[in-house]
């Protein structure tokens, strides 16, 4: 775990790592409210990886109420102890009874342990809260961007004793519907074609380790280490490692597409997805090119995107400044440049922009806890 937190912060140093939204005003130092008997019991599944770790951090930046909280992990991770708020946990062995009392719970630990225990959770009166792909297009379970859809979740509430799923979207489609979905709103995007370049991060904890590994093997004139992925990740890029499917695209582009389809209500729309892998540690970058229904010039399209939650317009072209992964490094916000009218379309019926957010942070467990948030 010591590893983890170096490496999430050691690339970042020449930056700020603040982890307020950057649209927020600095907080004064205050006493941490978060423990409340009114609060609801928590649990945390796979608490000790790079989302369940960013889970803490997110519930104690944005004072979560709680009265309890579990630490649930791997049989190999009991035992372990954790400090949280200043107060010590001891990491318990996630099993079919260890949601007897929670309220709600949120998953980080891969699809194969919430088919098994999202449903055992639910079964027992749990809110379950899922980062997995395991039930994000099972129909019935809302796939949540509170910014963009949080009417997808109506009628799950705490205190009726009724367990619900709800999935957290895939990180590349949150990073991308917060910028696409206001613009979306204002023109309807008939067509979307998104570039990605993924950050470590997205592979988990074990890949951000082998990417700093590995930059430090190449540089000294050493064979890399490749466990992880099964070529060289440091001053490379690849396609993403996803599987490839029967059509072409990798899981992962198919999610995108999937995705947007059910958070936007649209069947109709038409989205394609081209996925890359690149070196950084843990923001991802999209390049997005919209088509509209109806004209919406790239003026129009910057004060839309200014004024939408989540978002913060990096966009200088006289200093060439726009949008990099180190810049949202530990942000909430999602950051938006390079927004210019498609010359490829006639009149305004086309955008491209370039978008860049922290895809442990707003990607998975920024989005997971304001979930949450609107069950309060």
């Amino acid at each position: 775990m010591a590893a983890l937190a170096r490496i999430t912060h050691k690339a970042h140093l020449p930056f700020p790592a603040a982890t307020t939204t950057s649209s927020s005003k600095p907080r004064a130092a205050r006493i941490c409210m978060s423990l409340q008997e009114s609060g609801p019991s928590l649990a945390v599944v796979g608490v000790t990886g790079a989302v369940g770790q960013e889970f803490l951090s997110v519930l104690s930046d944005r004072d979560f109420p709680y009265r309890s909280i579990k630490m649930l992990a791997s049989k190999r991770s009991a035992g372990k102890h954790m400090t949280f708020q200043d107060r010590d946990y001891v990491v318990e062995e996630l099993k079919a009874d260890s949601f007897e009392g929670v309220d709600v719970a949120l998953f980080s630990a891969g699809g194969s342990i919430s088919k098994e225990f999202g449903p055992i959770a639910v079964e027992r009166g749990t809110i379950v809260v899922d980062n997995s792909s395991a039930f994000r297009m099972v129909e019935g379970v809302p796939l949540v961007i509170p910014e963009v859809n949080p009417e997808a979740m109506e009628g799950v509430r705490l205190g009726t004793g009724k367990g619900a799923l709800i999935a957290n979207p895939n990180c590349s489609t949150i990073i991308c519907l917060m910028a696409a979905t206001p613009l979306h709103r204002s023109a309807k995007v008939v067509r979307m074609v998104v570039s990605t370049y993924q950050a470590a991060s997205g592979a988990g904890a074990a890949a951000m380790e082998e990417l700093e590994l590995q930059t430090r093997e190449v540089l000294e004139g050493k064979p890399p280490t490749c466990k992880i992925f099964s070529q060289q990740y440091a001053f490379n890029l690849f396609s993403h490692n996803a599987p490839v499917l029967s059509n072409g695209y990798n899981e992962e582009e198919m999610k995108l597409v999937k995705e947007t389809r059910k958070i936007w209500n649209d069947t109709n729309v038409k989205v394609t997805a081209t996925c890359i892998r690149v070196p950084v540690m843990r923001a991802h970058a999209e390049s997005i090119n919209l088509q509209f229904e109806n004209p919406l010039d790239e003026e129009a399209a910057k004060d839309i995107l200014k004024n939408a939650p989540g978002v913060v317009v990096i966009d200088d072209r006289a200093a060439n400044h726009f949008p990099t992964p180190l810049e949202v490094s530990n942000k909430d916000d999602v950051a938006v440049g390079r927004i210019r009218r498609d010359v490829s379309q006639d009149g305004n019926y086309g955008l491209d922009i370039f978008i860049c957010g922290d895809q442990i942070r707003k990607g998975a467990a920024l989005n997971a806890v304001q979930i949450a948030e609107l069950l309060l």
